[in-house]
């Protein structure tokens, strides 16, 4: 509810139609993103199996995982765009819609008769956002890219790791991540000059350019020195101490990352003499002795456990954190505060948990998040609604197979 007006808020974005042609990870993320601010979004799969992750193992009530914690609160339409009928039906959707978002490789959307010229030259006003491995331009650009493809590519992979053990990969997937956070923010961007100007855009966002952007410093330290950065496990290129350390029954982090810090923790270790040594008080100094430093701190926190570290280290107040599992994090105090874990009901699977909404609107109570849809779960409402079809013209297009086609039911 509207604390201001009593009424039901739907979000910053309520009243925007977003035509969603996205499958797997990034463009699913961005448009997730999109609809818990409120915009509707009209998810577009194709006959038979749909988006590709709806097969992804393991299941719950023939629902994937996968498929579930990407697509939150969306409407799920069956088109077969191979169908001259089935390309007819999207461009009538698209004629009123705000946002078109697909991840196809380039190209392939021209080939359709659905590029962004000509969906634009429809509908002056839309926002086309094309995301992609490696974007519209340059030598890789009909090239295949995966998360790994990305951050191989990127940087990123390299230094990530142990310095002196082969490369692994971020557990997240942030490169496929980055085109969705970035797609998100690159259609806001474009939603406002649009309110300026009254005309859309096209939008490129590509994996390779929003996970090379996350470099950040590591970027600046390769202009500045010629070098490339080396992988340091949790531990910190300039920042020190910061990372893990040992305890006697796992690990705990610890992060100093303001001078003002390291005489706290040196209290909180039980050696003072530490933190008021003049050789030790700047960053840049801590950096030079990391060597002594380091497992100086280590032999004394692996004499206590996590639990003791926890209760010494918020005493000084040093910014520090046990290692927690997904499950241990999903349940902690502060992520049940902050409804970063909600329920809601699906038809098939039945009660899900799910991640919360990460943008917060103080004052403002946006209604509850929806769970993913079934494959076609929405087609014949939204053909009978937005453009005005008949029963028995949806029947003759399900006849025909151009909607609501789906395989057998995967996980069954």
């Amino acid at each position: 509810m509207s604390a201001a007006t009593g009424t039901a808020w739907g979000g910053p974005l309520a009243g925007l139609r977003v035509i969603d042609l996205t499958r797997v990870l990034a463009g699913p993320l961005a448009t997730q993103f999109l609809g818990d601010l409120g915009a509707e979004i009209l998810k577009v799969e194709p006959p038979g199996n749909g988006d590709e992750t709806r097969g992804f193992a393991p299941f719950i009530g023939g629902e994937s995982h996968y498929f579930v914690g990407l697509n939150r609160g969306k409407r799920s339409l069956v088109l077969d765009l191979r169908q001259s009928e089935g390309v007819e039906i999207l461009r009538d959707l698209v004629a009123t819609a705000d946002v078109l978002i697909e991840n196809f490789r380039p190209g392939v959307m021209d080939r359709l008769g659905l590029g962004a010229e000509a969906l634009m030259a429809l509908n002056p006003r839309l926002i086309y956002c094309a995301v992609s491995g490696f974007g519209l331009t340059g030598p890789l650009r009909d090239k295949p890219s995966f998360d790994i493809v990305t951050q191989a590519l990127t940087g990123v992979l390299s230094v990530n790791g142990e310095q002196g053990r082969p490369p692994v990969k971020m557990g997240l997937p942030i490169g496929d991540m980055s085109g969705g956070i970035f797609g998100a923010i690159a259609i806001l961007s474009a939603l406002h000059e649009r309110a300026v100007t009254g005309r859309g855009r096209l939008i490129d966002v590509s994996l390779y350019d929003g996970t090379m952007s996350l470099l950040g410093y590591f970027a600046q330290l390769a202009f500045l020195n010629g070098q490339d950065p080396v992988p340091m496990g949790s531990a910190h290129p300039s920042v020190v101490p910061y990372g893990g350390f040992p305890a006697s029954d796992g690990a705990i982090i610890i992060a100093c990352l303001a001078d003002g810090f390291w005489p706290k923790l040196c209290n909180a270790l039980g050696c003072p003499e530490l933190g008021q040594d003049p050789g030790l008080t700047t960053m840049s100094a801590r950096r030079e002795r990391r060597a002594e430093i380091e497992p100086r701190i280590a032999a004394i926190t692996a004499t206590r456990s996590v639990a003791e570290w926890q209760q010494l280290l918020e005493a000084h107040d040093v910014p520090h954190a046990p290692v927690l599992g997904v499950t241990a994090a999903l349940s902690h105090p502060h992520a049940v505060a902050r409804e970063m874990v909600v329920a809601t009901e699906h038809p098939a699977a039945g009660t899900l948990r799910m991640l919360g909404r990460p943008i917060k609107f103080p004052g403002e109570t946006q209604a509850p998040l929806e769970a993913s849809p079934r494959l076609g779960q929405h087609t014949a409402d939204v053909l009978r609604r937005d453009l005005g079809f008949s029963e028995e013209r949806i029947e003759a297009l399900r006849r025909l197979g151009v909607i609501d086609r789906i395989a057998a039911e995967p996980g069954a």
